[in-house]
């Protein structure tokens, strides 16, 4: 480098503020912190943060300390649910005697009114056998009433027994004639059948009467047109025509008048 060079160096140097006159020695670190500490920038002894004494003893006993109250908490949480159960368990038994003691009373009410149905079921068939012998025709200990009601064969039997008595069941030529002669005047001047008790449903071309017994008197129409029975297995319930009393059998589903019988001496 020639002399005109370093002089510019050296005067862009200094015009930064980092001349340094030729001849000065670079200052070190330890000149730099020596400064600091006149100046009073650093301290002497700079301080050590100390830890806080640890005491296994006094930690393990906060440790049980506080395992302690959680489970005194636990065990007052306990109690009270053992409480709240021995108070349900006394609902539920005292429930348990009241729905004991209503079904007791539930059963006596049910006997009661059982007694009352029976009782019910008594009257009503008496009531029936007293209509039947006062409104309808006597012929010897029997009586017999026709019912202008229409109900299929099922349905007619189940009502004569409802009331007392059974379907109307001719069984010799005098019930016959004198049958014939009350249907005769109970739907004249019209024509209208009205059910007997006589069936052959449980073998066919074999009669019996509704109670069971045999048919051994038949009252069938004969003409050369329409004789009687003709319905073969279609055909197993008999009536009586209201205007000859003559005897037809018919579907047993079918809907018609029906005439019922009552014993006048002993229950049926």
């Amino acid at each position: 480098m020639g002399p005109v060079t370093g002089s510019l160096a050296l005067l862009c140097l200094c015009s930064l503020g980092c001349c340094v006159p030729v001849g000065t020695a670079q200052p070190t670190q330890t000149s730099l912190a020596d400064g600091k500490k006149s100046r009073g920038d650093v301290p002497d002894i700079l301080p050590v943060s100390e830890l806080e004494p640890t005491n296994l003893a006094s930690d393990f006993e906060t440790s049980y300390n506080y395992v302690l109250s959680r489970l005194a908490g636990m065990d007052q949480a306990i109690h009270s649910l053992n409480v709240g159960h021995y108070t349900l368990d006394v609902s539920v038994a005292q429930l348990m005697e009241r729905l004991s003691r209503m079904d007791a009373k539930v059963a006596e009410l049910e006997d009661k009114i059982r007694e009352v149905y029976h009782h019910s079921k008594d009257n009503r068939k008496e009531i029936g056998r007293l209509e039947g012998c006062q409104k309808g025709l006597r012929v010897g200990y029997k009586c017999y009433l026709v019912y202008n009601n229409y109900e299929d064969y099922a349905g007619a039997s189940r009502k004569c027994l409802e009331r007392g008595g059974r379907m109307g069941m001719p069984r010799d030529r005098r019930e016959q004639e004198a049958l014939a002669d009350y249907v005769k005047s109970f739907f004249r001047p019209g024509n209208w059948p009205v059910w007997l008790g006589v069936n052959d449903l449980a073998t066919e071309g074999v009669y019996i009467f509704d109670d069971g017994t045999p048919v051994s008197y038949f009252q069938w129409r004969r003409h050369f047109l329409s004789s009687q029975p003709d319905g073969g297995k279609r055909e197993n319930c008999v009536a009586m025509a209201s205007d000859n009393g003559d005897w037809w059998d018919h579907y047993c589903d079918r809907a018609m008048n029906y005439m019922c019988e009552f014993d006048d001496r002993v229950e049926l």
